[in-house]
């Protein structure tokens, strides 16, 4: 029998081209591998809606404001100049401009399928069909406490040309503080004001452009924790938002181009843990080290 506070059951009806994620008996994030997304958004998968075990909503998908972004994704601006991003593209000397270069992420095939892992492979295309990177994603997710769980996307991207293939943000251009491209997260929106605090500092400006062993935003009833899921993620600048939206970015490459070779690959992994209520800074990082540890 359930205690007083325990979570209510959260079951989600299941469309066509979705998969969900389970856990205890909970549907906590749907993934939408075949999304209906228009073409000036860069159609790729996502995760929306993803809850916390009591049911809170903590993504948010399509807003009027950013009709491009898209609950949890994985999302580059600038694949030789291609946008998986959405929206305007940034020009240099310029600034942000539709532009006729939205590419697409296409599901390919299933490796694991199951209610707690989620592997496939996706090609990235551009705006006339042309294959640019080939991926494995890697989506899981498991109970860390009563009231939080932990989600780990993995992406390993493999440039599909015979010459060199650029990634760049709107940074490299020269858009200053705009680093962002990588695994994003489009946070739900508050009623007052959202609270971003980690291990670099209690504010947004202590931990936009640095590297931080941690990242959290608390909203209304909710906190989301971010934390790198290797070593090499651990190096990778942070993208944090919290005016007008809120939105975390675990940057691939902020003002300096990611160049693949021909064949190269590059791996990231973030953890975000879904929580119930409002953790503290010392909660949050006692957290975060439990997650480091963690095999």
């Amino acid at each position: 029998m359930a205690g007083p506070g325990a979570p209510r059951s959260v079951v989600v009806e299941q469309p066509r081209g979705t998969a969900m994620l389970r856990l205890r008996g909970h549907d906590i994030a749907r993934y939408v591998w075949q999304p209906e997304v228009p073409p000036g958004s860069s159609p790729r998968p996502y995760l929306h809606p993803v809850r916390t075990f009591a049911g809170t909503t903590v993504t948010d998908a399509a807003p009027d404001s950013h009709p491009h972004q898209f609950g949890i994704s994985v999302a580059a601006p600038d694949v030789d100049g291609q946008n998986f991003w959405g929206g305007r593209t940034f020009i240099a000397g310029h600034g942000p401009a539709w532009l006729d270069n939205h590419g697409t992420q296409a599901h390919q095939r299933w490796l694991r399928r199951t209610d707690t892992e989620l592997t496939h492979t996706l090609q990235w295309t551009s705006a006339h069909h042309a294959p640019l990177l080939r991926e494995e994603r890697s989506i899981s997710c498991w109970p860390v406490a009563d009231t939080a769980w932990a989600l780990a996307v993995r992406t390993e991207l493999t440039n599909a040309l015979d010459r060199p293939l650029p990634i760049r943000s709107p940074a490299a251009h020269g858009r200053v503080g705009a680093g962002y491209g990588g695994v994003f997260w489009r946070g739900a929106a508050v009623a007052g004001t959202a609270r971003v605090f980690s291990a670099a500092g209690a504010d947004v400006r202590s931990v936009h452009g640095t590297t931080a062993a941690w990242v959290a935003v608390s909203g209304d009833a909710w906190t989301m924790l971010f934390v790198p899921g290797d070593e090499t993620t651990a190096r990778d600048r942070w993208f944090v938002r919290a005016r007008d939206y809120i939105g975390v970015c675990s940057s691939l490459t902020w003002d300096e181009p990611l160049v693949l070779a021909p064949g190269e690959s590059v791996a990231r992994r973030v953890v975000a843990v879904v929580v119930d209520g409002v953790l503290s800074a010392g909660a949050a990082a006692e957290l975060a080290a439990t997650l480091r540890r963690a095999p």
